[in-house]
């Protein structure tokens, strides 16, 4: 019978090859090694909290506001009424801005911001009047969007008047296909669209109904305009007719593609 081959007593002999030893299993996480690392973790969270509600270094100490017209800063922080000496990070944004607009219509949108380490900040959009309507000798003030947001004692220059004067004849029939507030809007589009030169110039919008709709420039010149449809177009060439035409007096420009002016 054969004997061992060479490889098999090179095998068995001492300091011969060896299988190979299975790999070693990671080192376990000693349970003191995780109760510490919990430990400095909720240290660290409680800390946070902390510094964020409980320190007195990320508190409201200044109310900043920027964008202001009419308004003054100072009554847009009073209406804020932002919570000075709070944490600023339990300001509620949303909070302010809502009570902001509520309280002072003349504003158009706001932007509530923190200002780390102790701020916040006021960014206020005023509404722009584009009319006025006469009421008990003061004047309402209307922007673009048709919003009645203010009544003021003295009308603001370069804003024209808006006068609702319905045709007798036709005041029924208009009246009850368009009431008070829709004309009031087809003159705040009109209003919108005027370039800016025309609008420094522009006095009244007047408005007998829907389709009847005129202004009245300085220097005693009228504009028949017509309805609201194709204001932008209108207003273009009323400009171009201005320009073309600087001696005349009125300026009809009903049908844009189709435009008149005369010195009488």
């Amino acid at each position: 019978m054969a004997g061992p081959t060479t490889a098999e007593r090179q095998r068995s002999a001492p300091g011969g090859s060896r299988p190979p030893r299975p790999p070693r299993s990671r080192a376990r996480v000693r349970p003191r090694t995780l109760i510490l690392s919990l430990i400095a973790l909720v240290l660290l969270g409680a800390g946070g909290v902390w510094l964020l509600y409980g320190s007195q270094w990320l508190r409201v100490e200044r109310v900043t506001t920027s964008g202001t017209r009419v308004l003054t800063p100072e009554k847009v922080r009073e209406a804020a009424a932002a919570p000075v000496g709070s944490p600023l990070i339990s300001v509620d944004t949303d909070v302010l801005e809502d009570r902001l607009r509520k309280k002072l219509r003349r504003i158009d949108s706001v932007d509530v911001e923190r200002s780390w380490p102790h701020e916040i900040s006021l960014k206020v959009t005023e509404r722009k009047p584009v009319l006025l309507i006469e009421k008990g000798g003061k004047f309402v003030e209307v922007d673009a969007e048709g919003v009645r947001f203010a009544t003021v004692g003295h009308a603001p220059k370069g804003v024209p008047l808006l006068e609702l004067t319905p045709d007798r004849e036709n005041a029924a029939s208009s009246l009850r296909r368009f009431d008070s507030h829709r004309l009031r809007r087809e003159a705040v589009s009109v209003a919108g669209a005027l370039p800016a030169a025309v609008e420094r110039d522009t006095r009244v919008v007047k408005v007998r109904s829907y389709d009847s709709i005129s202004l009245e420039l300085s220097g005693d010149r009228t504009v028949a305009w017509g309805s609201s449809e194709k204001s932008r177009a209108k207003a273009s060439t009323l400009f171009a007719l201005m320009k073309a035409a600087p001696k005349a007096r009125h300026f009809d420009v009903s049908v844009p593609t189709a435009p008149a002016s005369s010195a009488s």
